[in-house]
């Protein structure tokens, strides 16, 4: 039945019923597997990028209640800077005015490149990112369906599984609490070695977010390379930080000002609220791929690398690597990097990011 939605050979109406039907019922960990298999045999173009060590991936499935700026996307450079591998699949925004594929193509990235642009740079950079609504990542239904539907599906959670280069270690946030434990069963089925799926909620506990929650309580459901699965809860002070408003977090209607605090905040100017919650989920990537031993470590390491501008200059080397036309993606970049006033920066990183030379 996945196969027939995905390649539109049912009646609009019976796809959306049956999605519909599937998300009230409450897809099983098996199901959301198989939803998972056909669109990576069907509707998947595949890499396999030739990298030392693990490929790392952090997504969070959107359709959550608690909107916020770009978290994930910030969490992924901070990743990569720390030296991990990362494998993005995103998606344009649905629900807000600005997803992980509208943001970077803000900032330069070529987010309608074909596959192999993107394993170049997962190679070479250390971190790409597939387009998982564009006809080059996912030739079928895919982008097609989600760019119709207005509420959280089985295909939101298995489509943003469906990554083209299929890394076995992630970091995966959900809109619902009660995705938590069946994803995590759902990722060991697909074949995942070690991942960690949160929920988290807001101070009062009435909204929820595909994230490590700076404000509330996150639920955790970690699979271990055993394969087993642990299930816990943390709150912002186990990372050190008191808990933070949620009105700090709320995204810019214009993708151009967001870009602009995106760039401030991870390249140090911003040492506040935004800050931490950026590093507060950069936090899980370090522990994941085991740079770190635990979460409080990772979110203290990850936050030198913010302020230390390694996670600016990681995404001046994106930039450059995921581009069919590297010029104009480093003059979109530069534009960007001197509307954010971080032109002093530039000298810092002269040195290990030519497109920031003079």
């Amino acid at each position: 039945m996945f196969c027939q939605v995905l390649l539109d050979r049912q009646p609009e109406a019976q796809q959306g019923a049956f999605l519909a039907a599937i998300t009230a019922k409450g897809a099983t960990p098996e199901e959301i597997a198989g939803s998972w298999e056909a669109i990576y045999e069907v509707d998947t173009t595949k890499v396999s990028p030739r990298v030392s060590g693990y490929l790392v991936e952090n997504c969070g499935t959107g359709m959550d209640t608690l909107q916020t700026f770009n978290i994930s996307t910030a969490a992924s450079v901070v990743g990569a800077a720390a030296g991990i591998n990362m494998a993005k699949h995103g998606a344009r925004a649905i629900t807000s005015c600005c997803g992980t594929i509208d943001i970077l193509e803000t900032l330069g990235v070529d987010v309608e490149c074909d596959v192999e642009v993107v394993q170049k740079s997962i190679e070479n950079a250390g971190i790409g990112i597939f387009n998982g609504m564009s006809p080059k990542v996912h030739p079928g239904g895919l982008g097609r369906i989600l760019s119709k539907i207005r509420f959280g599906t089985i295909l939101n959670i298995a489509g943003s599984l469906a990554n083209p280069a299929r890394p076995r270690y992630a970091v995966r946030g959900v809109y619902s609490k009660d995705l938590v434990v069946p994803i995590a069963n759902s990722m060991r089925e697909i074949g995942y070695l070690r991942a960690m799926v949160v929920h988290g909620l807001s101070k009062k506990g009435d909204k929820g977010m595909d994230e490590i929650s700076p404000s509330g309580k996150t639920f955790v459901a970690e699979l271990s390379e055993d394969g087993g699965i642990s299930q816990y809860e943390f709150t912002p002070e186990d990372f050190g930080v008191e808990p933070i408003d949620e009105e700090f977090l709320v995204p810019s209607d214009d993708r151009t000002t967001e870009a602009i605090e995106f760039l401030r905040v991870i390249g140090g100017e911003e040492r506040g609220p935004k800050e931490d919650v950026v590093c507060m989920n950069a936090a899980p990537i370090l522990y994941i791929a085991g740079k770190v031993l635990n979460l409080r470590e990772g979110f203290m390491v990850s936050r030198e690398i913010v302020r230390s501008g390694k996670a600016l200059d990681k995404l001046g080397h994106w930039v450059r690597e995921q581009n069919s036309d590297p010029r104009s993606g480093e003059d979109t970049f530069r534009r960007m990097i001197e509307k954010a006033n971080l032109g002093l920066k530039l000298g810092t990183l002269a040195d290990s990011v030519p497109l920031m030379r003079a």
